[in-house]
């Protein structure tokens, strides 16, 4: 009996794990993605995270990584080895990795909620034209996971200050941007806003965090609103589905939770809303304010509530 039970568990296990790998080699939409990927840490015992990738347009993609350990360290050895460019990486169609593969990760130490990365000489031979992709990629990536605020970048040991004619300061957090966008008329009220927007490669969606930089007195809600629902982007290759006619009535920020009250323009024709539109509101609004929750009305009444976890 125990027999037949351990060989059960191990069909059970390693059939999860079949069918993860198949599913992870294959891109689909995000939201299968993030139910996959919790699916694998409730029965093997792996675990995902986020990585941004490089696309065919030059702009990084969130997309996801499987790993084999929730131990923050190993989390980011994992992180850099799949942004590191290898013949045997498991990325999806249209998305590649953007590191060298003769840079080298010799240690990782994680201080304070902040990791740092220390590579061999190679990563400073990274191409100029690159370069800022490649500091990006690394800050979001690593800083996606739990209790992670920074990272701060070494070389042989000695902190790396300048590279590629790019100032860095000792510790880059998402305040350094990515796939950034400018804006702007003057110096005064400058502000920066992370905005999600959806993409295609392969008839798959992905979701992409643009930073812009303008010159803006609205509130960061405001301008992500009016931005999803425009008809203009700056990208042609990037979309939103947010119904151009969507009105925010009205929103209030508490201390762990903001309240969007939309116009009723924000459903579909069978009375709901659509999963890519709660994505990239959330994503965008998760990025930029440090909130749990974000409540959805229409008209005054509350129409559901997503966490972070949840789109996670």
């Amino acid at each position: 009996m125990l027999k037949k039970k351990a060989l059960k568990k191990i069909f059970i296990t390693t059939l999860s794990v079949f069918i993860l790998v198949c599913a992870y080699m294959i891109p689909y939409s995000t939201e299968k993605t993030e139910q996959v990927g919790l699916e694998v840490e409730y029965t093997t015992g792996m675990y995902t995270n986020n990585i941004y990738l490089l696309n065919e347009d030059h702009l990084l993609v969130k997309s996801k990584i499987l790993l084999d350990s929730n131990d923050p360290v190993e989390k980011v050895k994992q992180i850099v080895d799949t942004l590191t460019i290898h013949k045997t990486n498991f990325i999806p169609n249209g998305l590649s990795s953007l590191l060298d593969e003769k840079v080298k990760l010799k240690d990782v130490i994680i201080y304070d909620d902040i990791v740092h990365l220390n590579f061999n000489e190679e990563f400073l031979k990274t191409d100029p034209e690159i370069t800022e992709k490649v500091l990006e990629a690394l800050i979001f990536s690593i800083t996606d996971i739990d209790g992670i605020r920074g990272i701060c970048i070494k070389v042989n040991d000695e902190v790396v200050e300048e590279m590629n004619g790019i100032v860095l300061d000792a510790v880059l957090t998402k305040d350094f941007g990515l796939n950034k966008t400018y804006n702007i008329q003057n110096r005064d009220n400058i502000d920066k806003v992370i905005i999600y927007y959806l993409t295609k490669i392969d008839d798959q969606s992905y979701y992409v965090p643009v930073t812009r930089y303008l010159n803006n007195n609205e509130d960061k809600i405001e301008i992500i609103i009016n931005s999803l629902s425009s008809s203009y982007i700056y990208e042609p290759n990037l979309m939103s589905m947010l119904n151009q006619n969507t009105k925010l009535l009205d929103y209030e920020i508490n201390s762990d939770m903001v309240i969007l009250n939309f116009s009723d323009a924000i459903f579909t024709d069978q009375n709901q809303i659509l999963e890519e539109v709660l994505y990239t509101i959330g994503y965008s609004i998760y990025d930029n304010y440090n909130i749990e929750t974000v409540m959805y009305k229409v008209n005054g009444e509350e129409i559901m509530k997503k966490s972070i976890k949840e789109l996670e």
